[in-house]
């Protein structure tokens, strides 16, 4: 089992979740719709100088399904060229 997190700016976060609950179907997950940081090149604190913001995405995914998490984030990656996401995987134990 992996621990899945995306953080992502929030322009992409209904393309990521509708594709990933299509390609897994009884995926379970927590998001955190609002999340303020500064990832490689710039702030994302929702105000009036940094108005952009991310989300985080959470989810707990059998070993199979790891390829697929990633080959959906990558797709939007491609996509979405100039949009900071990022993908961590993590093993969990339950």
């Amino acid at each position: 089992m992996y621990r899945a997190e995306i953080i992502a700016n929030q322009s992409v976060q209904d393309d990521i979740i509708e594709l990933l609950e299509e390609s897994i179907p009884e995926l379970r997950y927590t998001l955190i719709p609002l999340a303020h940081g500064k990832g490689d090149s710039d702030y994302k604190l929702g105000n009036g100088t940094w108005p952009e913001t991310n989300f985080v995405f959470v989810s707990y995914i059998a070993d199979s399904e790891k390829d697929i998490v990633r080959a959906v984030v990558s797709a939007i990656k491609k996509r979405f060229s100039n949009e900071g996401i990022t993908l961590f995987f993590v093993k969990a134990e339950e």
